[in-house]
């Protein structure tokens, strides 16, 4: 019998056709079956190998309690591992069948076991130059970021550049004195560093701080234009009346400061700046390690930087396993794109089949390109920083060489507008082809275009993800994280019916693709796991509750979800026979008992491709 095509697998086949690539239809994730349903819809079968082919396993992992993701076994005691793959995953009674001479029997005492968990969004280099600078993060005020600063200053040469990260107005216990819209102006801090240039970058990256002598060396004054998408915040004395800048940068305008660190940063010899991005790898590979973190879903990365990351991917250096997104001008992508490409099958350690583009900026420095004004800034709707001219001729790109397209939107206004770009590329890509709703739904599930952040949504645009097929990676951190201020910037109603709406898009039908979008946050999945499934604010208030995932859903979102939003669920993503043996084993298990305990959870051992990358001081998972 030849069987019947609905009118969405008609479409998913052409699109297979005409994009080169496999279509998975995504599925009904809808609240009462998420889990089940989202990996119904995504997870390819996969025969499952048998003990009577007279092979016995390299590893087989027991006592263990294994939520794999997958749902035709979501639970297990016991897997086996043959090379790099997942030959076996079941009962511990079962395990033994692929128990040979030279199997080495692990244990995980007992632990929880998940996938290795996939970070969504991050900087992968920026997460390891983060760790080479001064950490901002804990700061309670403004003084508190001076006196780092100053110590820093005791330790360099003259003229040595003071970098640090992490700083947020928003968090401090009090504003500093003498603020312009609730940042602090560079006196204090060029006070102390009157020979050596300071550049402080916001906590959200959308931001910086630079001192007096950092502004001289980029020749800015009250007359400097901002570039476009930016904004130079300036400040009038109180005695004199003269207009001067503050010090602070929003968006594109940290551009001006960046551009005369990274001169004097380019005037190193070769081997000093190769062994400090080297070291900034060795950090970032390590960070995620101890975390669990087996892959790593890279937020935009140079040509230049792909290119070296290649490097090490093919001398076997990259111990975490890379996604990353091309972000580089249209005139190099166009260039470059095809050369670059790398798919997981051919190099499991780097892939390369994403664009990553930008339309506005973050929440916290007022830079989130809002439908209507602030409600704490009544003269400002936010920044636009790409023109959707621009981003338009990058999609066009995207199509062209078979990427996926993957646009920062944060700001109600910014989602909208890629949305409706993303409808009107590919209805010109498609010409004339019936467009019903069923069309627009299959291109996009076979596209997987993403969102990044889709923090602050309309109402009306919140079906049209699941409508569209686009994939929202949001990091489950960030709400808790922001909504000290989220209120004052968006007021309640906005913030109750747009702000960090998982519920309500799982709901809808999507899956999200969740992440911490370190180094803007720390590099810890559990916590943007309790963040998810709580949404509790530090000291204990819940914000809008009612959007919290499920935890099995939160894994999903850090597991299967994620790769399913970037292409790669046929070979991570779940505990699954025929997948890579990427797994982490935890301290105490996150996915039963008490919610209050979960932020306790670390990572015991991390494992990638079958060999133990990371283990915690005290734990064994070989048993002699």
């Amino acid at each position: 019998m030849v069987p019947i095509l609905s009118p969405l697998s008609v479409w998913q086949l052409v699109l297979s056709v005409y994009l080169g690539v496999a279509v998975v239809d995504s599925g009904d994730v809808r609240a009462e079956a998420a889990p089940r349903a989202a990996v119904q819809g995504v997870a390819l079968p996969v025969e499952r190998e048998s003990a009577s082919d007279d092979r016995s396993a390299d590893i087989v992992l027991v006592d263990a309690r294994i939520h794999t993701s997958d749902r035709e076994r979501p639970r297990a005691e016991a897997l086996a591992i043959r090379g790099d793959r997942i030959v076996f995953v079941g009962s511990e009674a079962e395990a033994q069948e692929w128990r040979g001479p030279q199997t080495q029997v692990w244990s995980a005492q007992g632990r929880l076991v998940t996938p290795g968990f996939i970070e969504g969004h991050g900087h992968f280099l920026g997460l390891g130059e983060s760790l080479q600078m001064l950490d901002l993060a804990d700061a309670r005020s403004w003084d508190d970021v001076v006196a780092q600063v100053h110590e820093a200053v005791k330790q360099a040469e003259p003229g040595e550049w003071i970098v640090g990260r992490g700083w947020h107005q928003e968090k401090w216990d009090a504003a500093p004195e003498g603020h312009v819209d609730g940042y602090p102006r560079h006196d204090a801090l060029s006070a102390i560093s009157p020979q050596n240039p300071v550049l402080l970058t916001h906590a959200s990256g959308h931001a910086s701080f630079a001192n007096d002598y950092a502004m001289q060396l980029a020749q800015v004054t009250a007359d400097t234009p901002p570039p476009p998408g930016g904004e130079i915040l300036l400040v009038t004395d109180s005695v004199t009346g003269a207009v001067r800048p503050s010090g602070v940068f929003r968006e594109t305008a940290s551009a001006l400061v960046q551009r005369v660190y990274q001169q004097a940063q380019r005037r190193r010899t070769e081997a000093s700046k190769r062994q400090q991005w080297l070291d900034a790898i060795r950090r970032a590979n390590e960070a995620c390690l101890a975390n669990g973190i087996t892959s790593f879903q890279d937020a935009g990365s140079s040509i230049a930087t792909i290119d070296a990351l290649a490097e090490l991917a093919d001398e076997r250096a990259l111990p975490v396993r890379l996604w990353v997104m091309a972000r580089d001008s249209n005139e190099q992508l166009d260039r470059h794109l095809a050369r670059v490409r790398r798919e997981p099958e051919q190099s499991p350690y780097l892939t390369v089949r994403a664009i990553k583009r930008a339309i506005d900026g973050a929440l916290g420095p007022h830079g989130a390109w809002l439908l209507s004004p602030y409600e704490d800034l009544s003269t400002s709707i936010g920044l636009n920083t790409d023109s959707p001219t621009s981003i338009e001729e990058t999609a066009r790109l995207a199509l062209r060489e078979k990427y996926q397209l993957c646009v920062h939107a944060i700001g109600d206004r910014a989602n909208r507008e890629v949305l409706d770009l993303y409808q009107r590329v590919w209805a010109e890509a498609f010409g004339d082809r019936p467009r019903e709703q069923a069309d627009w739904q299959a291109w996009g599930r076979t596209l997987r275009w993403r969102i990044e952040h889709a923090q602050h949504l309309s109402p009306a645009d919140i079906p049209r993800f699941a409508e569209l097929g686009v994939i929202p990676a949001m990091q489950g951190i960030h709400c808790p994280s922001d909504a000290v201020y989220v209120l004052q910037r968006l007021g309640y109603r906005r913030a109750a019916e747009g702000a960090y709406m998982w519920r309500s898009l799982i709901d809808s039908g999507v899956v999200i693709v969740n992440g911490t979008d370190a180094p803007v946050e720390r590099i810890d999945p559990i916590a943007s796991f309790y963040a998810s499934v709580t949404r509790r604010l530090p000291g204990g208030p819940e914000f809008f509750p009612e959007q919290a995932m499920t935890r099995e859903e939160a894994l999903l979102s850090y597991t299967l979800w994620a790769a399913v939003g970037a292409h790669e669920e046929h070979v991570k993503g779940s505990l699954s026979v025929g997948k890579l043996a990427d797994l982490a084993v935890w301290s105490q298990d996150f996915m039963e008992g008490p919610l209050d305990q979960v932020p306790g959870a670390k990572a015991a051992a991390t494992v990638v491709g079958g060999r133990i990358a990371y283990e915690a001081a005290g734990f064994k998972l070989i048993q002699e």
